[in-house]
């Protein structure tokens, strides 16, 4: 069977980084994490302190830095250059500043060229905020992964708080709804939905219960059903 491009795009805490990596596995696709390439390039910016508002500098310091994915079994790794960042970059100083950063076109055009080389292949589960419009605007099937801010939060903080990372609630909401803001109005690849993008709300949903029905959307797309 010919092996295909999935892009699922959505907001914040959508649960569009779970059911990819699920289905990459089910499917034995390659996943690549885009949120966690703009996550790292934050981490970056952090770190050596870097205005986050200059893309010029931010595009200077990706290139002076790798980014790169390493597969475990209990998972996948990020890397800046050789230093383990998977759990760096989900600390809340990366979290409340990636949109900033996301924002920046140069940023974004030296991530997709990246994005694009890694997707041209087939058999890959890519998302993020503009995958479907922007980085695999030919991919096969587009999801487009939607769910209320109070339950985006409640994932959010559930989340933060096995990770041992404290976290209020309502400091959340207000996050992501900037997060929102942010994302579905910068000038550059947008937050939005493709045309030809399947939209699922993911409200009162289980994580098995979206990865189904996108495998219903797959096999609908690829005339299996």
């Amino acid at each position: 069977m010919k092996k295909i491009s999935i892009a699922i795009d959505g907001p914040a805490s959508s649960g569009k980084s779970t059911v990819a990596k699920i289905l990459a596995e089910k499917m034995n696709y390659i996943y690549c994490d885009t949120g966690a390439m703009y996550r790292a390039v934050t981490y970056l910016a952090i770190s050596s302190k870097t205005n986050l508002e200059d893309g010029p500098a931010l595009c200077a310091l990706l290139s002076k830095h790798s980014i790169s994915f390493k597969q475990q079994s209990d998972g996948q790794l990020v890397f800046v250059d050789e230093e383990d960042v998977t759990e760096a970059i989900r600390q809340q100083d990366v979290t409340n500043s990636v949109s900033i950063v996301a924002a920046h076109g140069e940023v974004r055009e030296k991530l997709v060229e990246l994005q694009q080389t890694i997707g041209k292949k087939g058999g890959i589960v890519m998302d993020g905020r503009d995958i479907g419009t922007t980085v695999l605007p030919d991919a096969e099937v587009k999801i487009f992964l939607v769910a209320s801010v109070e339950e985006r939060a409640e994932r959010r903080y559930k989340e933060n708080i096995s990770k041992g990372i404290e976290t209020d609630f309502e400091t959340l909401k207000k996050e992501i709804e900037r997060r929102d803001r942010i994302d579905s109005t910068r000038e550059v690849s947008p937050l939005v939905q493709a045309e030809d993008a399947v939209r699922i709300d993911t409200t009162g949903m289980s994580i098995s219960e979206v990865v189904e029905a996108i495998e219903a959307v797959i096999s609908e797309k690829l005339g299996l059903d």
